[in-house]
């Protein structure tokens, strides 16, 4: 498989929050490493709840998609080296995964919010191209808003522990619950117990 290089941007997860546009989906905001630009993309509820537990260093009992495809590519010796959102189309982020077996470095097309889930189960970079970040990086502040005082602050490291609020938690929580999904449910408490424990 040919790979087109292509000039990148380094990204970082800046925030994750519900989407008041769209019922039922989150908005996961991604920002250039070095600059103040930012993505804001429509992810599924599962890939949100998934992106929360891995920033929140939460595991269930048994392996979700994610881990147990990183399962696999681990037993076939294949490493996730990078992920990118290679291009948008009418308001659709593409995402794609490059892997290296030692012999041969091959990509595999998925979705954003796919790509962003194993950049954290493998530990990977995530990169956007060049094109993708002129057309569709906005330049916001974590939360959503334009003020100018908080230009200075875009360009701080984040901790990815300022992520994911309480607010969203319970929220993945009461999804989980409708679909049945205890495991998860059980951990997404925990994790808002503990949260609040040491708010007070």
């Amino acid at each position: 498989i040919t790979i087109i290089f292509m000039k990148k941007v380094e990204l970082k997860i800046i925030g994750l929050s519900y989407s008041q546009s769209q019922a039922g989906s989150y908005v996961l905001v991604l920002g250039e490493k070095k600059g103040k630009l930012k993505l804001p993309i429509i992810i599924k509820p599962q890939d949100a709840q998934f992106i929360a537990m891995k920033i929140d260093g939460l595991s269930t009992p048994r392996p979700l998609i994610h881990e147990l495809f990183k399962k696999l590519t681990d037993f076939l010796n294949a490493d996730l080296q990078q992920v990118y959102i290679s291009h948008i189309l009418e308001g659709i982020f593409y995402a794609k995964l490059i892997f290296s077996n030692a012999v041969d470095d091959f990509e595999i097309d998925c979705s954003v919010g796919d790509a962003i889930c194993l950049a954290l189960q493998y530990g990977a970079p995530i990169f956007c191209t060049k094109e993708v970040i002129k057309l569709s990086g906005i330049e916001i502040d974590d939360d959503g808003s334009m003020s100018e005082e908080q230009s200075e602050a875009n360009h701080k490291e984040r901790d990815y522990s300022a992520v994911v609020t309480v607010e969203n938690l319970e929220r993945m929580l009461q999804k989980a619950l409708e679909n049945e999904e205890y495991e998860i449910a059980s951990q997404l408490r925990d994790r808002i117990q503990e949260i609040k424990s040491n708010e007070e």
